[in-house]
């Protein structure tokens, strides 16, 4: 199928937008209404395909909000479903991310805002995301944010989970949320907690949290807390910092709901506060823009043993763990690799393959470059060997900071005594 190409006596192919293992994407012209359009084409797919391409129109069209990719038809010509969606002119937040680094904070807090303002709607309607993340972020020209691919969303009144085989965890790694990664329903609170995740990669440049292998992502998001924002950048402000480690608690009746969270983050109540980022960050090496989809996980088996209640964010910054929490840490470890490693790692290949197809209903417009950037991404696409940025294995920070890393010309500028990065971004394309 090509261009100028009519589908279903309606729809003129103008440009072919992006393609991936699923489909392609393209502008098109409606000719009934005179509009642009984005539509979606899968390709030959099995059963599960199908189910799912069909649930994100089905899903989508439930909702009709200014933060949602809205969803206009659905339809198959000549045996070829289609979905016609809105055409987004603009880029996904993993290319901004990838292009810009870090964000100010208020600029990541009203992105953030605008994403929980979406969530909450489709939390009202009964529709649960379940695959947060930069990629399926959109940025119009005007900063707008939409959110897209609603692919393995669920409704909460479905209990086996649509289009997911029972005992299969569907997410990409560094958005996982801790009850998800357990093998338990997804819910809206895992929806936030993968907000929270996003809003701390905007804010310091890099995941919560940071591991060679998506097991050992996963397995951080279960049992460990991650450092507190303000602490990795000075830009981010005590109250906003504080915020973000609520949305990221472990316990999903903790974390506040989208609706709460976009009120808190839109009043911008965090700038009011007169302390601002009192406490001295500590000196971390940068990291490098991670691709969201080279993290997928699953689907993988779910049955791993729930860890022990994890520490508050003030016991897990201020003290070091015990002996008995690291061992039990050892053994849920060892017990999830035992579980997951065997099958576990290209999830999505399918659903998630294609990153930098702006989320399948921008158009090819380039996000703008604010600051110079100078690595490509470290971690490779393949899950069976993929590598990331190295970090401590521990996500518990030490009281005392550690004196920074020299580095070897080439490499990253590390930070300076104030935790400021030398570097003003990072290059590479994660959208």
């Amino acid at each position: 199928m090509g261009v100028h190409v009519l589908l279903a006596d309606r729809y003129q192919l103008e440009e072919l937008l992006g393609s991936g293992a699923m489909g392609e994407v393209w502008r098109a012209a409606d000719r009934v209404l005179g509009r642009p359009v984005a539509i979606k084409l899968l390709k030959a797919a099995d059963t599960t395909d199908i189910e799912r391409f069909r649930l994100e129109a089905q899903t989508t069209a439930r909702l009709n909000h200014p933060h949602v990719v809205g969803v206009y038809d659905f339809g198959s010509d000549h045996g070829r479903l289609h979905l016609v969606m809105e055409l987004v002119d603009g880029w996904t937040l993993a290319r901004e991310r990838s292009r810009r680094g870090s964000l100010p904070a208020r600029e990541a807090a009203a992105i953030a805002a605008q994403v929980a303002q979406g969530l909450s709607a489709a939390h009202r309607q009964g529709v649960i995301h379940r695959d947060i993340k930069p990629a399926n972020v959109m940025l119009t020209t005007d900063r707008t944010v939409k959110i897209t691919d609603f692919g393995i969303a669920r409704f909460t009144d479905d209990s086996v989970g649509t289009a997911t085989a029972t005992g299969k965890i569907l997410g990409t790694a560094d958005y996982l949320a801790p009850e998800r990664a357990l093998g338990r329903p997804a819910q809206p609170a895992s929806d936030v907690y993968s907000l929270g995740c996003v809003l701390y990669e905007l804010l310091t440049g890099r995941p919560p949290f940071i591991g060679t292998t998506s097991l050992a992502v996963v397995q951080q998001h279960v049992d460990t807390a991650p450092p507190p924002p303000h602490r990795l950048s000075a830009d981010v402000p005590r109250p906003l910092s504080d915020h973000v480690l609520r949305l990221l608690a472990k316990d999903p009746v903790q974390r506040p709901s989208a609706e709460e969270a976009a009120e808190w983050l839109g009043a911008q109540e965090w700038e009011a506060d007169p302390t601002g980022s009192a406490e001295a960050t500590e000196p971390l090496d940068p990291v490098d823009p991670v691709d969201p989809d080279s993290r997928a996980v699953g689907p993988m088996p779910s049955a791993v043993a729930s860890p022990p209640p994890p520490r508050t964010g003030s016991q897990a910054t201020h003290s070091r763990p015990h002996n008995r929490r690291r061992q039990a840490s050892k053994a849920l470890l060892g017990g999830v690799a035992v579980a997951l490693f065997v099958t576990a790692t290209a999830l999505g290949a399918a659903l998630n393959s294609d990153n930098d197809s702006p989320a399948s209903t921008v158009s090819p417009r380039p996000a703008p470059t604010r600051t110079p950037s100078s690595h490509p991404p470290a971690v490779s696409s393949s899950p069976a060997g993929e590598t990331a940025p190295a970090a401590p294995p521990s996500a518990v920070p030490s009281t005392r900071p550690n004196p920074p890393k020299k580095h070897e010309d080439g490499q990253h500028a590390g930070k300076d005594k104030h935790g400021k990065d030398k570097t003003k971004g990072h290059k590479g394309s994660a959208g």
